[in-house]
This record gives C-alpha cells, structure tokens and sequence, in this order.
C-alpha cells in the first residue's frame, strides 16, 4: 500500500494525470478506504478513461498542523484541474479556519459548524460540506433502538468536543424529535476552547436538552464523568485516541454505564477503548459498536457528493457496498 503524501506549508503536492480521488487525514495509507475504494469505484462506475478505477490519494496532515500547510493543500485542490475532491478527516475544523475564504461556497452545516468534511468542485467552484451531521446520525439508527431514549432516560457522554462530537449534537438537536433525544448531553474535553466553541453553537441551536461541558484535561477526570451517567446511557470516544494517536480517554478503572452503549469511533488502530469496554460487556450488559457503519456512511455521502451520484442510505443497494467494503477488509 502506497504512503500517503506528507503535506506541508510549502512542498508541492504532484498534480493529478487522471481523474482523482483525496483523503486528507492523518496516517492515510492504514485506512481500509485505500482498498475499498477501488472496488466501489469499479463498481459504481467511476473509471477513468482507461477502464481504470479512479484513484484515491492520501494526503497526511499532522494533528492541528500548521495553517499554511491545510491552505497548501486546499489551494491544491481549488487549481489542479484533474483532482476532483475528497473526505478531510481528524482536520475539518482546523483546515477550514485556515482555509474558509478559499472556498466559494459552504453548505449550512459547515457554516454551522465551522468545520468540513467533503471538498468537492461544481463549474470550477470549490464547495465544502460538513456531512457528519446526517453520516453520525444514520450510523447511530443502525444499532441503537428508536426508543432507547424514552425507554431508559439515558444521557450521552461524548468524549472529545471536535468536529465528530458536534456534528452528533447537532444531528440530536436539529433533525430528531423529542422523543429520539437523550436525556441529558455531556461532553467532556483537555482543553476549554473546544468547549467554549461547541456551547456557541448550541445556544443556536439547542431544542432545551441539557448540556454539561466538562474540561477534563486527565483520563481520570473523564472516568468520573463516565462514572456517574445513569444506566442504559450512550459513551462515544470521538478523541481520536486509539487511532490517530494511541491510548483511550479513559483509564483501565472507568466503569460504564450498566446496560448502556459505547460506542468507538475508530475501527482501527489500538482500539484501547473499545479493548476497556469489551472486558464490562458482560458484567455491566454492555452493547458495543465500533467505527465500522460510521465509515462506510461518511465515505459514501462524500463520494456521492464529490462524483455528483446518487448513492441510497439503506436498501439493497447500500447492502451491497457494504458487503464489498467487507470483503474488501479482510
């Protein structure tokens, strides 16, 4: 598998010799979507004029990395003809403040939220959209009951306040109704800019749910939010920690809510959390979902974004990519 190219404020990135496919994020080339892809490209019939699958280019970005090397990529894309867009992950929030008057459009969500997932191009205009909103949502109604909430008046602990934990409030706040609502909203952070700037956002939009933002600069801060949730609550680790850098939020004396979720983010890398939740799921009758749905989710609406198709959200035909992502996989 190919590395993916390192960026940085001045090299040039190679331009595109054929129709082409990006993903901006940290360690690219050990993404299952390197191999993916290709196989859903052949399939959907996204081919160059060889007969070839279009290809996907990683680029790798360091964690907040330095603003002229997010403007150095995104000004790369906005000329090279060939290069098409792409999924930005780890960075959305990051590349667009470096970036946001490269862009001459912006979908509501990314003006919301201050934060991009997908680059895509329309008659030379470059157009970003934050799709984590709709992506976050679909993947949670794949594994969590429609009545969870009202059954059980669980809460929803997410840890970590960027890009992917916003665009989950958002999806709870501004497109379900009461009744599809936690209880309560705890979000939990190291730093307090993350926070100050996700409480902007909600006193947007917020319905009336609750919301507590907790700066917990040590695991053991976070552990005693975990701690004290209710049962059947709902833990998410949106830190990046277990795949982007290694270790989890938590320390090996959290203790989960009894009957609740967790939920990792990540399906690769190693996966410390999900490790700690799997030794209570069956004292504490955990249920346990990694990242898997969640990308081929987020992949797909940016793909169906970038490549102006139509790609369904369930159904047979969205089985079937999941089925070849899969296999893919393995």
């Amino acid at each position: 598998m190919d590395e993916g190219i390192q960026a940085t404020a001045r090299a040039e990135l190679p331009p595109a010799k054929v129709p082409t496919f990006y993903f901006i994020g940290v360690t690219t080339a050990g993404s299952s979507i390197m191999s993916v892809f290709p196989r859903w490209a052949r399939h959907l019939g996204l081919t160059t004029a060889a007969g070839e699958p279009v290809p996907i280019v990683g680029i790798d970005c360091k964690w907040h990395d330095d603003p002229a090397a997010y403007r150095n990529v995104v000004e790369f894309l906005k000329r090279d003809e060939l290069s098409l867009g792409g999924l930005v992950t780890t960075h959305k929030i990051d590349l667009l403040n470096a970036c946001r008057d490269l862009f001459d459009e912006l979908d509501e969500f990314a003006e919301l939220l201050g934060e991009i997932s997908c680059v895509s191009k329309c008659s030379r205009r470059l157009r970003g959209s934050a799709k984590d909103p709709v992506t976050s949502g679909l993947a949670l109604e794949a594994f969590l009951p429609a009545d969870h909430w009202r059954r059980t008046g669980g809460e929803a602990c997410l840890l970590g306040a960027g890009g992917s934990s916003l665009a989950l409030t958002t999806y709870w706040m501004r497109t379900v109704p009461p009744k599809r609502r936690p209880a309560a909203i705890r979000v939990t952070n190291r730093s307090r800019p993350r926070l100050d700037a996700m409480r902007a956002v909600h006193e947007k939009i917020n319905p009336g749910i609750a919301v507590g933002y907790h700066q917990c600069p040590a695991a053991e801060d976070n552990d005693a939010v975990v701690g004290a949730l209710p049962g059947g609550s709902l833990v998410v680790n949106a830190t990046g920690l277990g795949k982007d850098a290694p270790g989890s939020p938590l320390t090996g004396a959290a203790r989960f809510p009894r009957g609740g979720y967790v939920w990792e983010f990540n399906y690769r890398g190693d996966l410390l959390f999900l490790r700690q939740a799997e030794a209570q799921r069956a004292p504490g009758g955990l249920c346990i979902e990694d990242g898997w749905v969640y990308f081929i989710h987020g992949w797909t609406r940016v793909i169906a974004e970038v490549f102006g198709i139509d790609i369904p959200v369930r159904g047979a035909a969205f089985e079937e990519l999941s089925r070849i992502a899969a296999e893919a996989r393995k």
